[in-house]
């Protein structure tokens, strides 16, 4: 044989996965070596053999295999499964005569007996080797196979985990778990009763299985759900309909899963919800149609401890009386309790657990309704819990809809054990089990083999810590002071207590790590444990020894954090995350570790005070349990049957582990673990295994103490989770639940505490998922690949930053001094315990004292966190990087421990501070965030110019400068505080200046040293507070050689105190040294706010500003530009009347242009004014179009009146210019009414005739006389009436009226909207000023609307912005102006006219709103064209103005260009304005209207050109009929009849050309063929708004008539006039053109003087000749 006695000297055979095996416990036992060429990972024993699996995959055997052919020499010597060469396998797994492996892509191998099925193969009694089996899953379609991750093996059965997280099984028996008869089961089965689940590990005894199962939490509900049995098909939910609401009961109960006792009345829980149990920590309810469940009192419980629960029973409950519960078809017995059915109830323990599962299930019963009621057909509270995954706060509202479905008590009850946000107890948690093949799809020997399972996990806020709770904590349980094992009842006092409503909702359980973010890396510890099988000596856990077909939830292991389950033979063990182990079942040979009874429910195996357990394993009639000891390496503990027979020794006391007692073994075998002498030669053992009746170890040599410094961390951090939880079950929690709690602390300290408690839990629970992923890095990987504590350094620092900043908050506040109190009565005046937990040294310490080290007491793990990672990393290379990864950490573990300690200094000192301070002022400045930085108590500081016997006492916290006398102190937070040493200027004083937003004042140090530490604490404090750091982050280190100046503008929020403006006011925003500067918020107390700029502590810049307006219930709004604190500038301000102004303000009055929209509806409100303001009235020209009346006015005003000339326009057709007083008609006018009757004389009122006057008739009569009454109504006359034209039938009938002489003159009018450019442009009067400044200007302007227009894009189109662009490049506006120059300023002026961001783009668009504005609507009247036609002439003329002051050398209007030597024919396109206005001078004419009337006259063409067509009616209407009549002869026709000569007619017309020399007579019946090119083009003067470019296009008529008659004449040809008219009037008249009496007239009124003598000039009269002659053509 080639064992080997294992030396301590021997070296052969690697550093790592060295493997021990022996049997027994006598220290006689002395373990053999099995020698293998690679590291063993991984070992399975069976009954008489075992597995191996090693480094690279490959298997061995070893022991008895009797399945083999042929049979083995040596059985001993383990022999390599040559069938598995080529597989990476990756688990492996022994049952009692078979075993099997599982591959890295999770393939399935299974060989050995197979009597049973086990191995899944059918046929075949035993399977020799290493064969391929199938796990399936049938139900997806196509049937997809399934990826193992590890394997359980029994005696007749084996389970498999899925990738998936979900248990497949197969074999024969009851504990497969499965609904079915007919065993064996060959082919792998799912085990419904776990799907939907997460399942971490499983675990196979001879005949019942176990699986570790995560707690459901909001993350798991992206499962799918399950509706129907999937044995029976029958729905798992049904729904009652009642009156008032609906039932949801998804107390399903499946007939396959039940196994009947002899006792038929009996009946054992069975597995309710098919496939899916909304938590198993709760019973599932029989459906509420046939009883109201409530908790029943135990038989050892007195009902009458419990009257909130008992006070008001239905009547149906009178049959549960002593927890029988007669059994129904509808109502399968209520589970209560760990399992036992009622009826059967053998465990003597009392049932809280019910209470608090009655509770929730209630809740999510109703849940499940709200869900059902808003139209799902069946309602699935899936996996998550809650049908839908919302957090626990909806559970408050839940509580009340619950009342009206199971009865008020519930409700009150529910209150009591304050429970309202239960379900936020589902801790994110996660991932690979600690330990055991969880997860492995990698290398086995790899260092990520250990892969960690991401999860969504639910993110409790860092705020929920205070008042989420666990049931475990509301019901006071001390269950770990309690014996191992038992549950202390519910207290009565605890019952008593829950009538009232209670403050004390303290989470001791964490929610969720410090940082939500990274949870679901680390290992989860909620889990829950579920057996199933045979149970005959209790090894199921339930209490009792009945079978179970399928898996059930062990009630009484819930919130135990179970992290690792062990089965051996008939027993089983549970091993939890605070290293104590649970066992049950048989304990024939004491395997369990404990000699209680009855062994059918979990209880705690026996250890020494200090052991750790962190690794179990379990054979047949044995335990192994794997601990930490006193020093770091492991030790191991035995406990069961003894091998060799009637070895009694007594045990060793080895190492001081001293045993409690040298028993008699009972039954050969052990009453308690026993540690194991050799253990401590085994160097450090990572695994341990059991099996049959052999035990073997996997252990590691300590290369560079590498190994060592790894059991160290993982054994240090199991230490301090201990430590912690008896921290939290003995002190915090006890504490948290004293009565005297509250009255002794008050509100504010209550809270601290149960914020820090909040913490403290989170903390404790951070460390217990450490060290369980530090174990099972221990089991699988041992490398500092995957230490968590690296990659996620971040969650523990803040998780300890933000503890330890609780703690000093509560220390500040007093906390600490006024538990002293509490915790006296509690712990008595002997603090043993709190003195041993504390680790306080001190002699006889205060309780302060003590409470201070013990909840300081978890900061000092920094330091242990800081020393072992550099520990580990000495073990490294320098230069590698898990070398610089572990140095990183450290430091930053160690950086955060001085910063802790430094914070816990600065706690100490502010409290102190607060012990000496006058009471009055402690109560108002005690704050749980502030700490003390300094204070002038030894009058270092003090105020200037301060009377004798004032008292000036300064204290700078970390918030606020406190400034203290006698009675008041006044506090100055820091965020708004600047500042500055005044510079010592021989006077000898040294001198701080603060400045603060209200008050500036000086203080005077006594020293120059004092000077520069209180400026430099005030400085630091400021910045500390500014960046938010003031409660949290390191003060920067205070040395000297730093210069530390908080930035002089910031970003703060205050409150205004003095009387002023701003009383009360509050402003948030940008500062600049004591005053509001920058982006801000200012809010009254009454509602008025503003939002804008502001500069120097005032509104200026860009603002909005409301206004609240009480009597009408609405808000005043202003958006616009201010300055000063006042509306300066362009805004728009939306009254609470309905009003809108848009427009000019100056000193917050309505100054300068704007228009005023009145009456509900701004889009057709009742009238507008736009016009000129003074100082909030309308003052100056204006135009006001009462919309009501059906009048529009347009003239002068004053005061809001209507004073001096104007002009007054009626929708029917009145006309009314003159002079105005007092807001009427009076002094002399002329009225004319649409028929052309007119008076000319005295007005006293609108309308009003009153005086001498002309009255002239439309055929020319006329009266003159004096004239009385209102017009339309009967005037009285008395004068004398002619008739002139009585007997010169020749002359015209009516002497037209001059009208415009009494209206404003066009130069007068918009006069403010110039002065506004001329004002932008930083001219005071116009043309006054410096041309520079004027560009400048317009830069700001640009650059500033571009800004305020980014950071609100939607404002903006793409051309836009391209304009906007193309406008930043300024053209050179001095120098000589020659062609290419004048094109340059004309493209710029196209450009900036198009953008109202320009000042001259501006004054455009005020301009063409104010024309429409006139002479739009009623406004469009035919005698006002004049006045049009002026107004538009005078803004050329003005605009004109501004154009040369900005380019100074562009000639005056009329002056020349010299043309460049190139013609400027090529550069002419037609049509377009680019080559308008040639004219035949050599050069080009400057003048207004050619530059600007482009701009200009598109936007004002349409109310112009309607003036003109009203104007031209009568003459267009007789041009017209004329037209349509000529236009019905054929060509031919017409030409003769216009008398074209004969040479000018078309030779031929048509599609081919034809031959040359060719002549086609034309055809007489053609229209519309002759010169057609020439009529389409003269059509197109209709397109145009420009009389330049109308000239254009008659130029062009000209030109085609000209070349077609050039093409029938094929030569050239001069015209004379003769000729040309004839043929033009043709094209005129075919051209069809609807108003060209208007087209004329307009060209006629604005064309340019220059071209009325040149080319364009002659072409434009032969075209206003063929107007007039059409309209007087005689067609004979």
């Amino acid at each position: 044989m080639e064992t080997q006695r294992k030396s301590s000297g021997d070296d052969s055979g690697g550093e790592r996965g060295l493997l021990h095996t022996w049997k027994g416990y006598s220290c006689s036992v002395t373990p053999e070596r099995l020698l293998l060429p690679r590291p063993v990972l991984q070992v399975s024993l069976g009954t008489r053999h075992g597995v191996l699996l090693v480094e690279g995959g490959q298997v061995y055997s070893f022991g008895e295999l009797p399945w083999k052919q042929s049979q083995v020499p040596e059985p001993e010597k383990p022999t390599l499964e040559s069938a598995l060469s080529g597989q990476r396998v990756v688990a492996v797994a022994a049952g009692s005569f078979h075993s099997g492996a599982v591959t890295e892509d999770g393939g399935l191998h299974m060989w050995g007996d197979n009597g049973s099925g086990q191995c899944g193969l059918s046929g075949l009694s035993t399977v020799p080797n290493p064969t391929p089996v199938a796990v399936v899953d049938s139900d997806t379609s196509p049937p997809q196979s399934v990826p193992v991750l590890e394997l359980a093996c029994g005696e007749q059965h084996t389970l498999a985990l899925s990738a998936q997280r979900e248990v497949w099984a197969w074999g024969s028996g009851c504990q497969l778990g499965l609904n079915v008869t007919v065993f064996p089961v060959w082919k792998p089965q799912k085990v419904e009763h776990l799907a939907g689940r997460y399942v971490l590990q499983v675990a196979c005894g001879a005949s019942h299985s176990l699986a570790l199962v995560r707690c459901l939490g909001p993350q798991d509900t992206h499962r799918p759900p399950v509706d129907k049995c999937r044995q029976c098909n029958q729905l798992l939910y049904t729904m009652t309909d009642k009156e008032d609401h609906v039932i949801i009961s998804d107390g399903h109960y499946c007939p396959l899963g039940v196994e009947l006792t002899e006792d038929e009345g009996m009946l054992e829980v069975p597995a309710l919800t098919q496939g899916l149990k909304t938590s198993p920590s709760e019973p599932v309810l029989p459906s509420y149609s046939s009883t109201s469940v409530s908790p029943v009192p135990d038989k050892g419980a007195e009902p009458s401890s419990d009257p909130t629960h008992h006070q008001d029973l239905d009547k149906e409950e009178s049959a549960l009386t002593n927890g029988a519960l007669p059994v129904s078809d509808s109502d399968p017995s209520t589970q209560l309790k760990g399992g036992a059915a009622l009826g059967v109830k053998s465990s003597p323990y009392p049932d809280e657990q019910a209470v608090k599962d009655y509770l929730k299930k209630l809740s999510e019963v109703e849940q499940a309704a709200k869900a059902t009621t808003s139209g799902l057909h069946t309602v699935l509270p899936s996996a998550g819990g809650l049908a839908s995954s919302t957090h626990g706060s909806t559970l408050n509202s839940l509580v009340a809809s619950c009342a009206s479905a199971v009865g008020e008590r519930v409700a009150s009850t529910y209150e009591a054990l304050s429970l309202k946000k239960m379900m936020n107890f589902y801790l994110p948690s996660g991932a690979a089990r600690p330990g055991g093949p969880a997860g492995l799809t990698g290398v086995v020997g790899d260092n990520n083999a250990e892969r960690v399972r991401q999860e969504d996990s639910m993110q409790a806020k860092k705020s929920s810590s205070t008042g989420d709770i666990r049931e475990e904590e509301a019901e006071g349980l001390r269950r770990r002071l309690s014996l191992p094992g038992l549950l202390s009842q519910v207290s009565p006092r605890l019952l008593r207590k829950a009538g009232r409503p209670r403050m004390r909702a303290v989470a001791l359980t964490p929610l969720g790590g410090a940082v939500p973010e990274a949870q679901e890396v680390f290992p989860t510890l909620q889990t829950e444990v579920w057996s199933w099988g045979h149970c005959e000596h209790g090894q199921l856990g339930h209490g009792d020894s009945l079978a179970r077909l399928q898996p059930q939830c062990i009630k009484s292991l819930n919130k135990k954090e179970v992290v690792r389950v062990a089965a051996g033979a008939h027993h089983s063990l549970a091993l939890t995350a605070q290293s104590q182990v649970f066992s049950w079942g048989s304990n024939s040979c004491g395997q369990l570790g404990h000699m209680d009874s009855p062994s059918t429910v979990p209880r705690l195996a026996k250890m020494s005070e200090g052991i750790r357990v962190w690794d179990v394993s379990a054979g047949e009639r044995h335990t192994l349990l794997l601990a930490d000891g006193d020093c770091i390496q492991p030790i191991i503990y035995y406990s069961g049957q003894q091998v060799k027979e009637g070895a009694e020794e007594s045990h060793a006391k080895d190492l001081g582990q001293q045993e409690e007692g040298e028993k008699e073994e009972q039954q050969s075998g052990t009453q308690q673990p026993v540690l194991l002498p050799f253990c401590m030669n085994l160097r450090y053992v990572s695994n341990v295994f059991a099996g049959g009746q052999r035990c073997v170890a996997l252990s590691d040599r300590n290369v560079m103490g590498f190994i060592a410094s790894l059991h160290e961390l993982a054994s240090a951090e199991r230490k301090f989770y201990c430590k912690l939880c008896n921290i939290k079950t003995q002190i915090l929690r006890p504490l948290l639940e004293l009565e005297s709690l509250s009255s002794a602390l008050g509100q504010v300290a209550l809270g601290l505490l149960q914020t820090l408690a909040g913490r403290f839990s989170l903390l404790c629970h951070l460390t217990g998922q450490h060290a369980a992923s530090l174990t099972a890095n221990l089991r699988r990987g041992r490398d500092v690949k995957s230490l968590l504590i690296l990659d996620h350094a971040g969650i523990f620092l803040d998780s300890y930053h933000e503890y330890c900043s609780n703690v000093g908050n509560f220390q500040v506040m007093g906390g600490f001094q006024t538990l002293t109190k509490p915790s006296l009565d509690f712990f008595g005046k002997s603090p043993e315990l709190l003195q041993k937990l504390s680790e306080c040294s001190e002699e006889n310490p205060t309780m302060a004292d003590l409470l201070v080290a013990l909840f300081y007491l978890p900061t000092r793990h920094l330091h242990e966190y800081g020393r072992l990672l550099l520990k580990l990393a000495t073990c490294f290379e320098v230069c590698s990087s898990d070398y610089q990864r572990l140095q990183d950490s450290c430091s930053k573990f160690e950086a955060l421990a001085l910063l802790l300690k430094r914070k816990r200094k600065d706690a100490d000192y502010t409290f102190h501070f607060w012990k000496s301070f006058p009471g009055k002022m402690t109560d108002s400045l005690r704050k749980p965030h502030r700490r003390l930085i300094c204070e002038s108590s030894n009058k270092a500081l003090t105020l200037q110019n301060a009377g004798r016997f004032s008292v000036n006492w300064f204290i700078l916290f970390n918030d606020a400068l406190v400034h203290a006398q006698f009675s008041t102190h006044h506090v100055f937070p820091l965020a708004t505080l600047w500042v500055e040493p005044i510079p010592e200027e021989n006077n000898g004083l040294y001198g701080l200046k603060v400045i603060t937003p209200e008050e500036t004042f000086t203080l005077l140090a006594s020293s120059p040293m004092e000077k520069a530490k209180w400026l430099r604490s005030i400085n630091q404090a400021v910045d500390q507070a500014l960046s938010g750091a003031g409660q949290d982050t390191a003060a920067v280190s205070s040395g000297s050689g730093q210069k530390l100046e908080p930035p002089i503008s910031r970003t703060a929020s205050y409150t205004f105190y003095k009387d002023g403006r701003l009383k009360e006011a509050t402003y948030e925003g940008r500062w600049l040294a004591g005053k509001p500067n920058g982006r801000g918020v200012l809010k009254w107390p009454d509602g008025r706010i503003y939002t804008g700029t502001f500069k120097n502590g005032l509104e200026d810049g860009f603002g909005e500003f409301v206004a609240p307006i009480k009597t009408l219930n609405k808000n005043d709004h202003y958006q616009g530009h201010w300055k000063d604190g006042k509306m300066h500038g362009l805004g728009t301000y939306r009254y609470a009347s309905g009003e809108v102004y848009d427009g000019s303000f100056q000193d917050s009055m309505r100054h300068g242009h704007g228009i005023l929209r009145s009456g509900k509806l701004n889009t057709s409100s009742p009238s507008v004014f736009i016009g000129q303001w003074l100082q909030d009235k309308k003052t100056g020209y204006g135009v006001f179009d009462d919309i009501t009346k059906g009048e529009k006015y347009m003239g002068m005003w004053q005061d809001h009146l209507r004073q001096g000339t104007g002009v007054v326009v009626t929708q029917f057709g009145l006309y009314y210019e003159g002079a105005f007083k007092d807001n009427k008609m009076m002094g002399t006018g002329i009225l004319l009414s649409e028929d052309d009757t007119t008076y000319e004389g005295e007005f006293s009122d609108d309308w009003t005739l009153n005086g001498k006057g002309v009255l002239t008739m439309a055929n020319g009569d006329y009266l003159e006389g004096s004239f009385s009454g209102e017009w339309g109504s009967g005037l009285k006359v008395a004068g004398s009436y002619f008739k002139p034209h009585l007997f010169d039938t020749d002359k015209d009938k009516t002497r037209p009226v001059k009208l415009g002489r009494m209206c404003v003159c066009a130069e007068d009018k918009w006069r403010a909207v110039f002065e506004e450019c001329w004002s932008q442009l930083g001219c005071e009067v116009p043309g006054q000023g410096d041309n520079w400044k004027a560009w400048e200007n317009i830069a700001v302007a640009l650059t500033t609307s571009r800004r305020h227009i980014e950071d609100s894009p939607e404002m903006l189109s793409r051309s836009h912005s391209r304009t906007l662009e193309s406008l930043e490049v300024i053209p050179q506006h001095v120098g000589l102006i020659n062609m290419e120059r004048y094109h340059t300023i004309r493209l710029y002026l196209l450009k900036a006219c198009d953008t109202p961001l320009h000042p001259l783009g501006r004054l455009v668009e005020t301009l063409v709103a104010v024309y429409r504005m006139t002479y739009v609507g009623v406004g469009a009247n035919r005698r006002l064209l004049p006045q049009a036609v002026n107004e538009i002439k005078s803004y050329l003329n003005r605009i004109f103005q501004i154009v040369r002051f900005l380019f100074p050398d562009l000639p005056e209007e009329g002056g020349l260009i010299p043309e460049p030597t190139t013609s400027l024919q090529d550069k002419k396109e037609p049509g377009s304005t680019d080559a308008s206005l040639e004219s035949p001078k050599p050069g080009r004419v400057v003048s207004s209207s050619a530059l600007l009337l482009p701009v200009l006259l598109p936007r004002l063409y349409p109310p112009l050109f309607t003036l003109y067509a009203l104007d031209k009616e009568r003459e267009d209407d007789v041009y017209w009929e004329c037209v349509l009549r000529l236009n019905k002869q054929p060509d031919l026709a017409l030409l003769a009849f216009l008398g074209v000569q004969q040479k000018f007619w078309p030779v031929s017309i048509s599609d081919s050309m034809p031959a040359l020399g060719e002549k086609q007579p034309v055809l007489s019946s053609t229209k519309d063929a002759c010169f057609a090119s020439a009529v389409e083009t003269l059509q197109q003067i209709s397109t145009t708004f420009t009389p330049s470019d109308k000239l254009q296009v008659i130029q062009l008529t000209f030109e085609e008539i000209t070349q077609e008659v050039q093409s029938l004449l094929k030569q050239d040809f001069l015209w004379s006039m003769d000729d040309l008219f004839p043929v033009f009037l043709y094209v005129v008249l075919r051209a069809r053109i609807r108003n060209l009496g208007s087209e004329v007239s307009l060209i006629e009124d604005l064309m340019d003087p220059c071209v009325q003598h040149g080319e364009h000039g002659i072409m434009f009269t032969t075209l206003k000749a063929c107007y007039y002659q059409i309209q007087h053509e005689k067609i004979t």
